[in-house]
């Protein structure tokens, strides 16, 4: 069983695992250490580039990660596993002073998509409907919003045929 200890400090946390080694040597016991960093609620992957690793917020693209390590003087090309506790202090802090990330951000889009559909605008009624809403066409296409095709109306002279013929067989079998 793994031991798993915390560092808590300002939102940013480092997990520490140490992992025995199971090897069946048991005199060349190694303990292997994982370290995870945490950046406001999110584990970001240790093998990832820091500039990718920083996209995984919501809210953070890659225009935004490569700003936010620009300003701070930190290399695109660290690791995750690179980055000290220092720098990753620095990094939240930027980010909870300029930007709006992950719930909160979430939450304002919400309420904007509420707000339109309490005044009765178009755009909230586009998002009530679950049609696309900036003027998309929805005669064709639109199937991420319409879902699957129903077919209505016309169908082909085969599938017309055979429900025909199932329908006399079944008369057929009524009557003997």
């Amino acid at each position: 069983m793994p031991n798993v200890n915390w560092l808590k400090e300002n939102q940013s946390y480092i997990l520490f695992v140490v992992i025995p080694n199971t090897s069946k040597d048991r005199d060349n016991l190694n303990l292997k250490f994982s370290i995870m960093a945490r950046l406001l609620g999110i584990t970001l992957p240790d093998d990832k580039r820091i500039e990718y690793a920083l996209t995984l917020l919501y809210g953070i693209g890659w225009t935004s990660s490569g700003k936010i390590l620009d300003q701070l003087g930190i290399n695109k090309h660290k690791r995750v596993k690179e980055i000290n506790e220092d720098e990753l202090k620095k990094i939240t802090a930027v980010i909870e002073k300029n930007y709006k990330v992950e719930g909160d951000l979430r939450e304002e889009l919400n309420d904007n998509i509420k707000r339109l559909k309490e005044i009765g605008s178009y755009r909230g009624g586009r998002h009530l409907r679950g049609l696309p809403v900036r003027g998309q066409r929805t005669r064709s296409n639109a199937r991420t919003k319409r879902g699957k095709r129903k077919t209505v109306g016309a169908l082909r002279k085969e599938i017309w045929a055979k429900m025909e013929q199932q329908k006399t067989q079944e008369e057929v079998k009524k009557a003997v």
